[in-house]
């Protein structure tokens, strides 16, 4: 999750104003926390509320009670806290779902399916229960399968890179269930432009964190990509999280640019974590 925030405030103000080099000062005053991290912490509240509807349903014993319970919380705090952020860079077709008064999904395969997700790959107690959170929470909205698929990609990544897999593990399995990944980012980047949909920003995000040495390395290697700033860092942040930790003085600098409601909602994610006596993520 902070890997999350983080790639997002820092990507921010290089959204519609791309550098394509690692060399950038990483906080300023044109940073701001945009949807990406608005919906990531509507995700997290999602996943709070529905465990403590259903205690019952401990981790690794999810059944669709809590599934079913999941999407709902996933529409409900998408649209509550998302109002609230009604200038916060959302797109066209996602806008119009949070003021609308229809909860259907609308088909799309935009990469805010990928870059809110981090929450259920650091809540999932196997493999299998972040993948069926990653989709729980993506296909209220985004119900195409190539939106479900860069979900449970960006979740399954940064789930094996919080158990232990070594790079050339996660790559291996992204490249078998999800996409390939036979590119460097020095090759692409002279090339690749800005691109909303999860094929065109999610191997990429991947491929950011594989080719880095630290978290700091990763959310630099995305922005410098180009293309959509802080979405490619909002993904590839918490994968490189999840690898290596997150330096504490990193989050100290992003903290400011919650506000208080972001800022409770951070709160509470991290009591819930440190209840559930995992990493907070």
């Amino acid at each position: 999750m902070h890997g999350a925030l983080i790639g997002d405030i820092v990507g921010s103000r290089f959204e519609f104003d791309n550098h394509r080099s690692k060399d950038f000062e990483l906080f300023t005053d044109a940073c701001e926390a945009t949807d990406d991290s608005v919906m990531s912490l509507a995700v997290a509240k999602a996943i709070v509320e529905t465990a403590r509807a259903l205690p019952q349903e401990r981790t690794g014993s999810r059944g669709p009670a809590f599934y079913g319970l999941l999407r709902q919380n996933a529409v409900r705090w998408m649209k509550e806290i998302g109002r609230q952020y009604r200038h916060c860079g959302y797109g066209g077709r996602f806008y119009h779902w949070v003021f609308s008064d229809s909860d259907a999904p609308y088909d799309s395969f935009g990469n805010g399916a990928a870059m809110r997700v981090s929450a259920a790959a650091f809540a999932a107690g196997s493999e299998e229960e972040a993948l069926k959170m990653a989709e729980a929470v993506t296909d209220v909205t985004h119900n195409h399968p190539e939106g479900v698929k860069g979900a449970k990609a960006a979740a399954l990544a940064i789930y094996l890179a919080r158990t232990g897999q070594d790079k050339e593990d996660i790559k291996a399995r992204i490249e078998k269930d999800y996409y390939p990944l036979d590119f460097t980012i020095d090759q692409i980047r002279p090339t690749y432009h800005f691109n909303e949909t999860c094929q065109g920003t999610v191997p990429q995000a991947i491929r950011c964190f594989l080719e880095s040495d630290s978290f700091e390395d990763t959310i630099r290697t995305a922005v410098s990509l180009g293309g959509d700033s802080d979405t490619l860092a909002a993904i590839a942040g918490p994968i490189a999280e999840a690898f290596w930790g997150i330096p504490g003085e990193l989050w100290k600098r992003a903290l400011p640019f919650l506000d208080s409601t972001l800022k409770g909602l951070y709160d509470e994610w991290v009591a819930f974590r440190m209840k559930d006596s995992s990493p907070a993520g």
